[in-house]
């Protein structure tokens, strides 16, 4: 059996842009060592692999998947950019509209309209959550990025959000501090297994609603994500909770363009509901 693997970029609308994703629409006969497989041959920082839903999701019919991610690594719980391209891929086919992924964070509804003829996906995140990381642990961390201390941004105090995945976030004090980025990848990823971390968010402040923003993913075998919707996400929960933006607030990150591929990433919060959206363009990749 041949299985199609779609290659799609999120979070931009031109192919050289984003990041790109694999998305297998049909991933019924693949095991877990197959997927892997898949996601390792294709090198991208996910792949997105769908199956049939489970009973009792709620969707219209043929409008809901359940849906794993592999990095070249291993399964992650959950992705932005490859829910993006996933979204983006399945609106080409069945058309613009609302979908709904069971993914292993949890259920997440995922909005696909059209916006100057091109397909824009939003995705609404699971529950999120903050919480503080311990001194000893952000040392490890500062030390493996070779970042001193006095180069963050006192205003972004370092937390680890969770909106689907793990995420540490760190505030570079200058944009020159982000563009510098030369870590040791296997202390890097030590630490981030320990702690359960997906990537490290690193994010400089340009304007009030406006962030620049890196991933290292040393976890999925990759030296940068160029546009992290999972991160985006979860930093949407961090700027709640730390009074960075108001109740109503839509925030754009920046992403990519310290390795040529640049992206955005809208991040929206509305009052009284404590997920977050993060949207964005995609397009396949020929």
């Amino acid at each position: 059996m041949t299985t199609e693997v779609l290659r799609y970029t999120a979070f931009s609308d031109d192919p050289e842009g984003g990041n790109p994703a694999g998305v297998v629409l049909d991933a019924s006969g693949l095991d877990d060592a197959a997927m892997l497989g898949i996601a390792a041959g294709l090198g991208y920082s996910e792949t997105a692999f769908l199956t049939a839903p489970p009973a009792g999701l709620t969707a219209e019919p043929g409008r809901a998947f359940t849906v794993r991610y592999f990095s070249p690594k291993a399964e992650v719980p959950f992705c932005g950019h490859a829910t993006v391209a996933t979204a983006v891929a399945l609106a080409e086919r069945i058309g613009p509209g609302e979908l709904v992924f069971a993914t292993r964070a949890g259920t997440v509804p995922v909005s696909v309209e059209m916006a100057d003829g091109a397909p824009r996906a939003v995705l609404t995140s699971v529950e999120p959550h903050v919480e503080e990381i311990s001194p000893a642990d952000l040392a490890e961390a500062l030390a493996a990025l070779d970042w001193p201390a006095a180069d963050l941004d006192p205003a972004l105090q370092p937390r680890i959000a969770y909106a689907g995945a793990r995420h540490l976030v760190l505030g570079a004090g200058t944009r020159a501090r982000l563009a510098d980025l030369s870590y040791d990848f296997d202390r890097l990823e030590a630490l981030m297994r320990r702690l359960d971390l997906t990537t490290v968010q690193l994010v400089y402040r340009e304007a009030p609603a406006l962030f620049h923003v890196r991933n290292p993913f040393p976890v999925g075998g990759v030296v940068e994500d160029p546009a992290t919707g999972a991160a985006a996400a979860a930093f949407g929960a961090y700027a709640r909770e730390r009074g960075l933006a108001p109740a109503d607030a839509v925030l754009t990150l920046r992403q990519g363009e310290d390795m040529g591929r640049p992206g955005v990433l809208t991040v929206e919060l509305r009052a009284g509901d404590p997920r977050v959206r993060v949207g964005g363009a995609g397009v396949r990749i020929a």
